[in-house]
């Protein structure tokens, strides 16, 4: 599969500096929705890049230390589950992707973004149904937001343990719905999430 199929098409149309967006964490019951946006030199490759939910965390890790090290610009970005109660997830999701594309330091020429959707952003954009297995830009921002909220997560573990968040992390898996329905829900959880168990 060529992963590059889409920048390659950018590139010519003469953008230089390919953003690619992507989102971790949106239907934990736990736990912020993270963004990665990130702008990867094209003509030098990592290996390996992919969605990250088909990588071991182990190589994972790996790639994430490549991708951050080679990056031209990148930034991650969270929203706690207290304004995704507020906003909805999908809200809250947009507004991740777009305080992460805002927060580059080098501003980027086009975004791309995972999913089907549009971000309110003064850059052109598109986004790409599957792009985090389509597209080495939107594969290299799962990447990094996806590790940077797993360990989030197993921080969190060591403050909640009672949930087993090092596990799930956030998910709504048979161990955390008995830790909530045991002890009851913590500052983390999304209450609009479990409401169910509460």
């Amino acid at each position: 599969m060529d992963k590059l199929k889409y920048e390659r098409e950018l590139l010519q149309k003469g953008y230089k500096y390919i953003c690619g967006v992507d989102e971790v964490g949106r239907g934990p019951l736990a736990g912020p929705v993270v963004c990665g946006a990130v702008i990867m030199p094209l003509d030098d490759i990592i290996e390996g890049v992919d969605d990250s939910k088909k990588l071991t965390a182990k190589k994972r890790a790996e790639l994430a230390k490549k991708i951050t090290e080679k990056a031209i610009a990148y930034a991650i970005c969270r929203i706690e589950p207290q304004v995704i109660d507020e906003i909805n997830i999908l809200e809250a999701t947009k507004l991740c992707m777009k305080n992460a594309v805002e927060s580059l330091k080098i501003k980027p020429d086009f975004v791309i973004t995972d999913g089907n959707m549009t971000l309110d952003i003064d850059f052109p954009q598109m986004s790409i149904v599957k792009g985090d297995l389509l597209s080495y830009s939107i594969g290299s921002a799962s990447i990094i937001a996806k590790e940077f909220r797993d360990k989030l997560m197993d921080e969190y573990a060591e403050v909640y343990p009672q949930y087993d968040f090092k596990s799930n992390k956030g998910y709504g898996t048979k161990k955390h719905i008995e830790g909530i329905i045991g002890a009851g829900i913590c500052p983390i959880h999304r209450k609009s999430f479990t409401k169910k168990w509460q």
